[in-house]
């Protein structure tokens, strides 16, 4: 005969078989119209506080975007000032060196050809002397302009200071251009300028080095550049070629 089990004491009682019920103890119950009220006051005060700082990081952003650029405009205004002369807006001397370094390192490993030169206006301190300063800085920067239109978009013209100019020609044409291009400046910078009720004329003498034959740096370029300009000032030819006897071309009708 089978035995029935008998329940071990401590055990919880044996749950009867049948269909399961759900107590509804009262916990679940429709949101009164106050709770909703209340719930859809509470989502639209997030979502307007989620807006408002979304705006305000906007706004920050931007405002960091501006003081960035005008940072970085800044620091170009910086560097324009730094590069260039103050009075006829041209490249300055320390612009010019770093110009020139960069042109010779390149011409070196291309095998090209660079030419630098030294203008120097021939009286200018009497026209400072006897019309004043301000005439002279006008008349300078007259000079500059009219210096820049002789050359081409990728040349470069600076002012080293006071009455000296430079010049640097990239891929130098032969010995025969370059007379023909320092003739123009001769005669661009002696065209007589008009002040006022006074006109005023000066020369240049300009001095010629070309790359590598008259230097292999920008300092010696330069320094050769200006040998040969005071040899054109001596002379009276208008401009001279650097070589180490100092041999002065003729100045060429333009």
């Amino acid at each position: 005969m089978l035995k029935t089990a008998q329940p071990v004491p401590g055990d919880p009682p044996p749950q009867r078989r049948g269909r399961s019920r759900t107590v509804d103890d009262g916990a679940t119950r429709k949101p009164t119209y106050q709770e909703l009220q209340d719930a859809l006051m509470r989502e639209h005060r997030q979502r307007c506080q989620l807006e408002g700082e979304m705006v305000a990081a906007m706004t920050a952003l931007d405002q960091l975007r501006s003081e960035l650029a005008g940072s970085q405009a800044g620091e170009r205004r910086a560097r324009h000032l730094a590069l260039h002369d103050s009075l006829t807006s041209l490249p300055n001397a320390c612009y010019f060196r770093e110009r020139l370094d960069q042109v010779l390192a390149s011409a070196a490993k291309e095998q090209k050809e660079v030419a630098v030169l030294f203008l120097d206006l021939d009286r200018f301190k009497p026209i400072n002397d006897m019309h004043g300063h301000a005439a002279g800085d006008e008349l300078l920067s007259i000079i500059a302009a009219r210096l820049m239109r002789t050359i081409r978009a990728d040349d470069m013209v600076c002012r080293l200071g006071g009455d000296e100019f430079a010049c640097l020609l990239l891929n130098a044409p032969g010995h025969a251009q370059l007379s023909r291009l320092a003739c123009k400046m001769f005669d661009a910078v002696s065209d007589p300028v008009r002040l006022g009720s006074i006109t005023l004329c000066v020369h240049p003498s300009i001095g010629i080095a070309v790359f590598p034959e008259a230097g292999a740096t920008a300092a010696e370029l330069l320094q050769h550049a200006d040998a040969a300009m005071y040899q054109a000032k001596r002379l009276q030819t208008g401009y001279a070629f650097f070589c180490q006897d100092q041999t002065a071309g003729p100045k060429e009708a333009s």
